[in-house]
């Protein structure tokens, strides 16, 4: 999504730490640059642990503003290896709005909340459909309001509503963010506002203490 060639692989420096690749300014690691593309992925959890921790702690990121971990959905193997690794100055929880989707997304919440990681907001994503010929009707898809009712529920924010729109899905297979190809669609507006939400909240939350790592204890 971010138009990095399924053949261009970060490279290891003089230190021995992997140098992120950068496209519009965003330094970028993923598993996908680390594996052939025409494969699947099979690692046991301490597998996918270890690269994770090399991501955080053996990668040359230089200076940053903030560090965003892009994680699957769940509480798995990568959330429990991040907690224990690193301090986080908050979790954004992202849902969709049909129950089945919210029920996962309280797991989370209260996941980080055990180990006292605060919870910056909650994101509802494909909140709506608008077809590109009519785009003042809205078709709730996947049904209405549950990421709004969740943060309510735990007294957070509700940092966006994400519309499920054709012109973000087009510029993520082009490699080019929907922010930059149409910065005026509604989906564009929404991730930038969503942006600026999640700024004021890591402001907000500045002077306070970060969650330290935790330890797990396995029985």
């Amino acid at each position: 999504m971010f138009g990095v060639p399924a053949d261009e692989k970060p490279r290891v420096n003089e230190a021995r730490e992997v140098v992120p690749l950068v496209r519009y300014g965003v330094s970028l690691l993923s598993m996908g640059f680390l594996t052939d593309d025409r494969r699947a992925v099979i690692w046991r959890g301490p597998m996918v642990s270890s690269a994770v921790r090399q991501f955080l702690g053996q990668a040359a990121w230089g200076p940053l503003d903030v560090l965003i971990l892009d994680l699957p959905p769940g509480t798995g193997d990568i959330q429990l290896t991040i907690v224990q690794t690193v301090p986080l100055a908050g979790a954004v929880v992202v849902t969709t709005p049909q129950p089945v989707a919210v029920a996962d997304a309280r797991k989370a919440v209260a996941m980080f909340g055990q180990v006292g990681v605060p919870i910056l907001g909650i994101v509802e994503n494909m909140a709506w459909f608008s077809p590109p010929d009519l785009p003042d009707r809205r078709y709730a898809l996947f049904g209405e309001g549950g990421g709004r009712r969740l943060a309510e529920e735990i007294g957070v924010p509700l940092l966006a509503e994400v519309p499920l729109e054709q012109a973000a899905r087009e510029a993520g297979d082009a490699g080019l963010p929907v922010v930059l190809r149409e910065p005026e669609g509604i989906a564009a507006q929404a991730f930038t506002a969503l942006a600026a939400r999640v700024a004021d909240e890591l402001e907000r939350r500045a002077g306070e203490p970060k969650a330290p790592p935790v330890e797990i204890l396995y029985r």
